[in-house]
């Protein structure tokens, strides 16, 4: 008689283990690690979901490169002067994406191509300067 109850006892700790086994899968059913290996490829190489999700570029790259720009942008607005600011905005496309040649910059601004060419060497050089600081 004991030992059927000890079976017994022993047969509910056996399913409530294994029924907590399958409860803990569960929860982690939704886990995916981005090296699995998700099939293999035409040339018999392992592909892992990395390989497909995963961005052309290095990330740390990416991220510099947006500092970068933030950095310039901010010595763009601190350092230049107005005319400066406007020549550089122009000749570079910081604003509209599309640059435009001295002539160009020089007919919008209403001053001669030489003047741009300077305002622009002097600009850049205070840029290139604050930005190494």
């Amino acid at each position: 008689m004991a030992l059927m109850v000890f079976l017994k006892i022993l047969g509910e700790r056996i399913a409530n283990e294994i029924l907590m086994y399958f409860r803990s899968q569960r929860k982690s059913a939704q886990d995916v690690s981005l090296s699995d290996y998700i099939e293999t490829g035409t040339d018999g190489a392992a592909l892992s979901l990395m390989d497909v999700v995963c961005e052309e570029g290095d990330l740390l790259e990416q991220v510099s490169t947006r500092q970068t720009v933030l950095q310039l942008r901010a010595a763009v607005e601190t350092c230049l002067t107005d005319q400066e600011r406007q020549v550089i905005r122009l000749r570079y496309g910081l604003d509209t994406g599309v640059a435009k040649r001295q002539r160009e910059v020089a007919a919008i601004t209403g001053i001669s191509r030489s003047y741009v060419s300077r305002i622009e060497k002097r600009a850049l050089e205070k840029l290139r300067s604050a930005l190494e600081d």
